[in-house]
């Protein structure tokens, strides 16, 4: 049996066009809750509809409701999991762990765990079917060979991104967006941060869309997926048009139909699929990370992705760092097929007009007509306008005022390939099935409600290298927080530290991926035997490797299982976790919320930090010269190097001055994080910061040079002025 065929609906149109296309299954959003707020979406008479018309033609209709959740919104939620469970969706796609837990109300759910919820490994997977969840959307940073890897060791159904747009970050770890005001890409606003041009300002500037990568293209690797295991092969783009979406689709529809064909069959079909796939107007195409070649234990024979089984391990190793043929520095943001820059002016007003050159100031290969529809996109990045055009003759087409003589121009679709799909579903109408008024029941747990010990008061110091440890001992603090890498490790079994076991808490990675489980299943038990019993877990896998011989242990559920309501707070207490730290994008009203009184010694909260704004599975130091830019508004960030790249703002977070008020409301447990989110040493502690930063911490005194972050405003609101 062949995999599922999976699209992107944003729309009512985009649906037609998925269907005809020969789509197996849809995923939708409704209005609230799913993260693409600014696509069109459902309302629900039109899903009610859409649910009717697919079911009769035995398709299916997944529902986006993969975002994280505050504990204000925890009411709307359960009434939309409610209003779900009686409608019957096929599943229901969640990234937010509270989602988990309210769906234990409704049995009737089938969950899916989206991307966003970054899956990386077997361990993960089976992490979450005990909860209920019977299909795992992988993280997109995967190799084919560990995708192989990871569907040979679980029973849950598997659902791999096979086109559309990429994010630079790691699924679901990217805070860029919400340090930009607020709207967060966990929550369902990405502004695209990865697609802005920056500027460097050292001594040889360069200027690039630095952190752009090409869209996804996996069609030639349909064969490897399905011999892989993966049960669904999903196309990006619910904020795409319906054109897009048929042509993409039928593509793929053409591909997986000739799988089970002649091999001149399937070769056939697959060269008809990529001529197709040259009109869907997106970017330049990467396969990304597929054919990366991992340092994994085993190979996969028969895999046209693995090489031979006894080639040298340290000549196929993380190979990505030097392929960076994803990245696409100097290619604009948007998508669409270049037709140049603008290379003269003329008129006004409606009768303005542009002359159509390129970058090489050679004739641009594609003509226009009038009816075509194209994008203008200013040369500094500063606006991004599509049109429609009314005129098109001889190199000169209509255009918005606000472009001029440099700016680049794109098209985004043709007249000719404008189509009309059998509509589905008609005119909005009402619906008396609609989410009610019932209030969500109380979690019935919460962090160390299985352990009596509790984490001490004061402050905990977070460095990202074991040598920074020798620094800290000047201002000591209550504990150190430590990465667990090949090098940490080393030196703590050596036991050569300023710090004693009792005094570490060890923090593991939130990607976690096949690459890495050989290594921590071998160091984890090494380190418990040295005496390290407590350790910060930041994936859903992680607690697979404490599950037996509990003991003495101290679990802390660290910041990036996005703690952001009591439900999902409980959730990681059902995981195991002692205590758990309060997100990064957390807001004081919400964390409060959050913690009941009784329940806020188990608490830890971030005062002083570099957000990671971007993690990202490659090492980007070795493909830029820069450590160092900026945007359009001159706000400094910095790019750390290593086996996996940070990017951090150049201003750090601090509610230093807070702590009296954090104290006053219970919450005495508070890091200090100096590690420049690296996990494996690439941000050094300096000696002078450190005690400025714990003087001021220790007086409660406010630092210069810093920001909020989300504390004050809280997470932007689509709705709000």
């Amino acid at each position: 049996m062949n995999p599922e065929l999976l699209a992107p609906a944003g729309s009512p149109e985009a649906l037609d066009a998925a269907v005809a296309s020969g789509a197996d299954a849809v995923y939708l959003g409704l209005k609230d809750f799913n993260a693409r707020l600014r696509s069109a979406n459902f309302s629900y008479s039109q899903f009610e509809s859409a649910l009717r018309a697919l079911h009769r033609m035995n398709r299916r209709v997944y529902v986006t409701v993969n975002t994280v959740f505050e504990a204000r919104e925890a009411d709307r939620m359960y009434q939309l999991l409610k209003y779900l469970s009686q409608t019957g969706p096929d599943a229901v796609i969640v990234q937010d762990y509270g989602v988990i837990m309210m769906a234990r109300e409704f049995p009737a759910l089938k969950l899916h765990a989206s991307t966003q919820m970054n899956i990386a490994s077997a361990r993960g997977a089976n992490c979450l079917s005990k909860f209920g969840l019977s299909r795992a959307v992988l993280a997109r940073e995967l190799s084919l060979e560990e995708i192989h890897r990871i569907a040979d060791g679980t029973n849950v159904e598997l659902e791999v991104f096979v086109h559309g747009a990429l994010c630079v970050c790691v699924s679901g770890l990217c805070l860029f967006s919400s340090y930009l005001g607020g709207k967060s890409a966990n929550r369902g606003l990405c502004t695209q941060a990865c697609r802005r041009l920056y500027h460097t300002g050292e001594e040889d500037p360069e200027t690039g869309y630095f952190f752009s990568p090409g869209d996804l293209s996996l069609i030639s690797r349909i064969p490897d997926l399905k011999n892989a295991g993966v049960k669904s092969f999903k196309i990006e783009g619910r904020m795409k048009s319906a054109e897009y979406v048929g042509c993409v689709v039928s593509a793929y529809r053409r591909v997986i139909d000739s799988l089970e064909g002649s091999d001149q069959a399937r070769h056939h079909a697959l060269e008809e699929a990529q001529k197709s796939l040259q009109n869907d107007f997106a970017r330049p195409k990467t396969e990304y990370l597929a054919g990366v070649k991992y340092n994994l234990p085993d190979r996969y024979p028969g895999d046209s992705a693995a090489e031979d089984k006894n080639a040298d391990k340290n000549n196929v190793e993380n190979n990505v760092e030097k392929d960076f043929s994803w990245l696409r520095p100097e290619q604009d943001s948007g998508t669409g097929i270049s037709l140049g820059t603008i290379s003269a002016v003329k008129g006004t007003g409606a009768a303005y007009r542009v002359k159509l050159g390129s970058r090489d100031q050679e004739l641009a290969p594609h003509k226009t007509v009038k009816g075509d529809s194209v994008r203008f996109h200013k040369a500094d990045d500063s606006l991004r306008l599509s049109h429609k055009l009314v005129f098109a003759e001889d190199r000169w087409i209509s255009a918005p005022e606000e472009f001029g003589i440099g700016d680049h121009v794109y098209l985004i679709q043709t007249r000719a390939m404008t189509k009309r799909y059998p509509q589905l579903i008609g005119p909005a109408g009402y619906t008396k099935r609609q989410p009610g008024h019932d209030r969500a029941p109380p979690p019935v747990t919460g962090p160390g409600s299985t352990h009596s010990a509790k984490l001490p008061e004061g402050f905990y110091v977070a460095v990202s290298s074991a040598e920074d440890l020798f620094m800290v001992q000047s201002i000591r603090p209550r504990a150190v927080i430590l990465p667990v890498n090949q090098k940490t490790a080393k030196a703590l079994l050596e036991n050569k530290l300023p710090f004693g076991a009792e005094s570490c808490i060890l923090n593991l990675d939130p990607f976690f991926s096949p690459e890495d489980e050989a290594f921590l299943a071998e160091t984890i038990p090494d380190l418990e035997k040295a005496g390290y019993t407590r350790f910060m877990l930041n994936n859903p896998a992680h607690f697979s490797f404490f599950a037996r011989n509990r003991g003495k242990r101290m679990l802390i559920g660290g910041p990036w299982l996005y703690g952001f309501n009591p439900w999902s707070a409980a959730f990681i207490a059902a995981l195991g976790a002692d205590a758990l730290v309060s997100p990064l994008e957390n807001n004081r009203q919400n964390l409060e919320k959050t913690a009941a009184p009784r329940l806020r010694s188990r608490f830890l909260v971030t005062l002083f930090a570099w957000p990671p704004l971007y993690r990202i599975r490659a090492d980007l130091r070795s493909r830029y010269s820069f450590s160092r830019f900026s945007d359009s508004r001159d706000e400094q960030f910095m790019l750390i190097g290593g086996k996996r790249s940070v990017v951090i703002p150049e201003k750090p977070f601090s509610i230093i001055d807070k702590r009296p008020f954090l104290e006053e409301a219970g919450f005495r447990r508070f890091i200090l994080d100096f590690s420049g989110g690296s996990f494996d040493g690439s941000f050094p502690l300096k000696k002078k910061l450190y005690k400025e930063v714990m003087t001021a911490a220790q007086n409660a005194q406010p630092l210069s040079n810093t920001t909020r972050f989300n504390w004050k405003n809280g997470f932007f609101y689509p709705d709000q002025k």
